[in-house]
C-alpha cells in the first residue's frame, strides 16, 4: 500500500511539472546581429513558444519582417516561388521534432502597439482584427495568439494613439478574439490558445479591467521585469522577488510595489485565477555607471548609462557569463532573492538575474500555484541555456 501511495505521488507531482509552462519569446530581428535562429531554441525546455512580432497594418495582422519570417532560406528549403521558408518555415521543422511545444505569434509588443487603440475601437475593428489573427496563425502553423498591447488608456511608447475608453474595448478586443479562435477550434477539432502579455507596474496595471479579461484568455504572461532601469537616478533591481527593507525610495510605490511578489498577488487580488499568471522573468540585466563604491553599489546615485550588449545599460546573460560575471564582484540581495554585480573602478553596478534567483522564483510559482514562467527573450541565454536549464530543473525537482 505504501509502495502504491509513493508511486500515486510521484505520478502527481511529475504530472504537475509537466503541466507547468515555459514560455519564451523568440525575437524575429534575433536571425540578424545576433544570430540565433530556431534551430538554436532549446525546444525540449520549453512549453510554448511566443514569435515575437506581427504588426498591425490596415487594422489586420500582417507580417512585420516578411524576408525573416517567411524568405530566409535555410539549408534544405526548396527555392521555388510560393514555398514556405524563413523562421515560419523552421518552426513547423522544429514543431515536428518536438511535438508537445506549442507557439503563438505574438502581436505588437513595444514599437508596434500604436494601432491598438482603433483595432479596439468598434464592433466592426474588432471583428475585422480578430478574423485577420486566426487567419495569419492557421496560414502559417501556429497554435494561437499573443497580444501585447503595450499599453491600453497610457503609458507606451510616445506617440501611440490612445483613449480612456481603451481598458473596456480591450476587453471586448480579447472576447471577439477568443470567440473566433473556438469557433475555428470547433470545425478544425483543435484547441487555440489566447494570451496576452501584460504590465506589472501599478499604474499601467489599472489600465486592464482584470477581473473580466482572464475569462477569455488561457494564460496572462506578465511583464514582472524593468521595475528598474537606466530611467532611474539610483541603482536598484530590475526584477526583485520581494519588496525590500532597507530600500531607501521615498515614494511607497517604489518601496513596496515593484517587486514580483507584489505584482503578482494584485492579479491574484483583483480575481485572476492562479494558474492563469506566469510571471516574466528577464534574460537580460539593467547597468548604471559612474556609481560609487558605498554599499557596494547597491542604491547609489548613478551619473550615466554603460554600454550594454545591443543597448545602452541592458546586457544579455550571455554577455554578463562572459564579460562581467567572474570580473566584476556578484553581490547577493537576501530579502529581494536576486544578485547584483559591481565593479568599483568602473564604478559600474548591474542587476540581473541568474541560475539562483531563477530557482527562487520557480519557487514561488509553486508556492502561489501559479501557471508557470515566462521569459525574454530566447536569444539572451548563453550558449549552455543555462538560465532556461535552471527552469526547467527547478520545475521538475521535487
Amino acid at each position: 500500500m505504501l509502495r502504491l501511495a509513493a508511486i500515486i505521488v510521484l505520478f502527481i507531482n511529475s504530472t504537475a511539472a509537466a503541466e507547468m509552462r515555459i514560455v519564451g519569446y523568440f525575437v524575429e530581428w534575433g536571425v540578424y546581429q545576433r544570430n540565433f535562429h530556431i534551430k538554436d531554441v532549446p525546444a525540449d525546455k520549453l512549453t510554448h513558444l511566443n514569435y515575437a512580432f506581427a504588426k498591425i497594418v490596415n487594422g489586420e495582422c500582417a507580417l512585420f519582417d516578411s524576408y525573416a519570417a517567411i524568405e530566409k532560406a535555410y539549408p534544405g528549403d526548396k527555392e521555388e516561388p510560393g514555398i514556405l521558408r524563413g523562421s515560419f518555415h523552421q518552426l513547423q521543422l522544429l514543431k515536428k521534432k518536438h511535438p508537445h511545444l506549442k507557439t503563438l505569434i505574438s502581436v505588437g509588443g513595444w514599437t508596434l502597439s500604436g494601432p491598438f487603440s482603433d483595432v479596439a475601437l468598434t464592433p466592426e475593428s474588432r471583428t475585422k482584427f480578430a478574423k485577420s489573427c486566426v487567419v495569419f496563425m492557421k496560414k502559417y502553423g501556429f497554435d494561437g495568439v499573443d497580444i501585447d498591447w503595450e499599453y491600453p488608456v497610457g503609458g507606451g511608447l510616445e506617440g501611440n494613439k490612445n483613449r480612456p475608453e481603451d481598458k473596456q474595448n480591450y476587453t471586448l478586443l480579447l472576447a471577439e478574439l477568443r470567440k473566433y479562435l473556438d469557433e475555428t477550434g470547433k470545425s478544425d477539432k483543435a484547441s487555440y490558445l489566447l494570451t496576452i502579455a501584460a504590465p506589472a507596474g501599478p499604474k499601467t496595471m489599472t489600465y486592464l479591467e482584470l477581473d473580466k479579461i482572464h475569462k477569455h484568455l488561457d494564460w496572462i504572461n506578465v511583464m514582472t521585469y524593468d521595475f528598474h532601469g537606466s530611467w532611474d537616478t539610483t541603482t536598484h533591481f530590475n526584477a526583485p522577488l520581494h519588496p525590500i527593507k532597507d530600500d531607501p525610495a521615498t515614494d511607497e510605490i517604489s518601496r513596496e510595489e515593484l517587486n514580483v511578489a507584489t505584482a503578482t498577488q494584485k492579479y491574484l487580488t483583483a480575481g485572476v485565477p492562479g494558474d492563469k499568471i506566469v510571471i516574466g522573468v528577464p534574460f537580460y540585466g539593467r547597468g548604471w555607471n559612474g556609481v560609487k563604491d558605498v554599499n557596494n553599489g547597491l542604491f547609489q546615485a548613478k551619473s550615466g548609462i554603460p554600454k550594454g550588449t545591443w543597448e545602452d545599460g541592458v546586457f544579455d546573460y550571455k554577455d554578463l557569463s562572459v564579460n562581467y560575471v567572474g570580473k566584476f564582484t556578484r553581490h547577493w540581495h537576501e530579502e529581494a532573492k536576486v544578485p547584483w554585480l559591481y565593479d568599483a573602478k568602473s564604478g559600474i553596478m548591474i542587476s540581473y538575474d541568474d541560475a539562483e534567483s531563477l530557482k527562487h522564483k520557480v519557487a514561488f510559482v509553486k508556492e502561489k500555484k501559479l501557471g508557470g514562467i515566462m521569459f525574454w527573450e530566447l536569444s539572451a541565454d548563453d550558449a549552455k541555456a543555462t538560465l532556461l536549464s535552471a527552469i526547467k530543473n527547478a520545475f521538475s525537482a521535487k
